[in-house]
């Protein structure tokens, strides 16, 4: 008998460090004996599946034998793995806690399919997640999830969405985009430490209705001039403050004019003044 003959037929009964060693083996024969070792227990099986460089027929085989499925841990362990093929992953996500659905979506080495369908299963149970739950996503959540927790708008979850990690300028513009976001949003935002300061979102503030026109008038220095004569045009903010942004495009043009006269070189007197 072969070498891995001998292995496989010993990968059937083997028990404690012989069945732990293994775990480590290079075929996928012997490794598939395993799995009929009625010594393999739900903690050697998961070890087994913590082997990023499993064949890819070990993942598949686990998938397919139901009794191994009703393990929480081994439903994750399969979702998680590289080689798990796609389709068996893209199910096992629908069984998948809440903070596992998170690691999904954030964690590197994950396909841009499956965590995107992480994400839309974790903003499908959005609504009817607990305060409690919503804020701790608040903190870990990956952007699409912060987005929505921060359209939500409930007042003890904007601040903390907002220093989410994982947070992005999108999001943020998207929130400021509907005419009525909930009151505790742009408060929020015109007070936070790291948004107040971005340009895109002081311009989506400019733009907004809801916005404190103290703060509006604070960022006007500040944007460009192709920017307040765009936002100077008829039907983009209201008239109380285009005429805000008018004066400001003004006061810019007279302190260029008055630059660039200050940097003119100076004339020649005449030549009568220098005989």
């Amino acid at each position: 008998m072969s070498e891995e003959g001998s292995a496989r037929e010993r990968a059937l009964v083997a028990t404690g460090d012989e069945l732990a060693v293994l775990l480590h083996h290079a075929s996928a024969d012997v490794l598939l004996a395993l799995l009929d070792n009625p010594a393999m227990e739900e903690t050697q099986l998961c070890l087994l599946l913590e082997r990023k460089n499993l064949p890819s027929e070990i993942p598949e085989e686990v998938a397919r034998r139901k009794p191994l499925l009703k393990s929480y841990r081994v439903k994750r362990a399969l979702a998680f793995h590289p080689r798990t093929p796609r389709l068996i992953s893209l199910r096992l996500l629908r069984d998948l806690y809440l903070m596992d659905l998170v690691q999904v979506a954030i964690v590197p080495g994950v396909s841009a399919e499956l965590k995107r369908n992480a994400e839309d299963q974790l903003l499908a149970r959005l609504p009817q997640l607990p305060l409690g739950q919503k804020i701790t996503l608040a903190r870990r959540g990956p952007a699409r999830v912060a987005g929505a927790l921060l359209a939500e708008g409930h007042e003890q979850v904007v601040s903390i969405v907002l220093d989410n990690p994982y947070m992005t300028e999108a999001q943020i513009l998207r929130a400021l985009s509907r005419e009525k976001p909930p009151t505790p949003v742009i408060p929020a935002i015109v007070h936070h430490h790291k948004w107040s300061i971005t340009y895109n979102v002081r311009l989506a503030l400019v733009r907004h209705p809801s916005a404190p026109l103290a703060t509006i008038l604070s960022y006007l220095p500040e944007l460009t001039v192709s920017d307040l004569r765009e936002l100077a045009a008829p039907g983009i903010v209201p008239e109380s403050l285009r005429k805000y942004l008018q004066a400001e495009v003004q006061r810019r043009m007279r302190a260029s004019q008055k630059a660039a006269s200050g940097n003119a070189p100076a004339k020649d007197p005449p030549a009568s003044n220098r005989e």
